[in-house]
């Protein structure tokens, strides 16, 4: 299936960097991406600026991160580490990401406890929220644009964020439903590639 121009990136060789890289731009990850907007710094670092994994395996690893346990990034964090350099890179970059974050939380409850009585706090954080919203929504599109298109696909997703979204459903009894349906989806679709080729 030949994707549209211009609708991700081009394919290029899948580089391995030394664990130094891949410590520093994990670092950089911890300490600079906020709320909603560290999947999109993980996707820009790891797929676009370093070309370590590719757009598929980034989705993978995405949609691994949704439904295990844990927290979302770093689940993601391991799982692109372990990708890129095997145990040791998982290892550094779930250092990586938990380290800086950890540092960051401590001074931020410590600013927050002593700047709550300002209403100029309240604002600081709304305006984070809604750039981490954004940048999500960012990414989501970006990626989605990449993706081999299926009707289907579609509408499982759509399902899914109606029943997530609008109607507030759990969302562990919908992802249950939603993981079997993307399965076959995603079987019948690379089985109907393989016959067109």
């Amino acid at each position: 299936m030949k994707k549209k121009e211009g609708a991700s990136l081009p394919d290029r060789p899948i580089e391995t960097p030394s664990l130094v890289q891949l410590l520093v731009v994990f670092l950089k990850i911890g300490f600079f991406s906020f709320g909603g907007g560290t999947r999109p710094m993980m996707h820009r670092e790891t797929v676009e600026n370093h070309p370590w994994v590719s757009e598929k395996d980034f989705l993978a690893g995405f949609a691994i991160a949704q439904v295990m346990p844990g927290a979302n990034p770093v689940n993601l964090a391991l799982y692109l580490g372990l990708r890129i350099r095997g145990a040791m890179g998982a290892a550094i970059a779930v250092f990586a990401m938990v380290g800086p974050a950890f540092l960051i939380i401590m001074a931020m409850g410590f600013a927050y406890r002593e700047l709550t009585g300002f209403p100029a706090t309240h604002f600081v954080l709304a305006g984070v929220a809604g750039a981490g919203v954004g940048a999500t929504l960012a990414t989501g599109a970006k990626v989605t644009l990449g993706l081999d298109r299926h009707w289907m696909t579609a509408l499982i997703a759509i399902t899914v964020f109606v029943a997530v979204g609008i109607f507030r459903i759990s969302m562990v009894p919908v992802v249950i439903i939603a993981i079997p349906a993307s399965l076959m989806v995603a079987w019948m679709t690379d089985k109907e590639a393989r016959r067109d080729r």
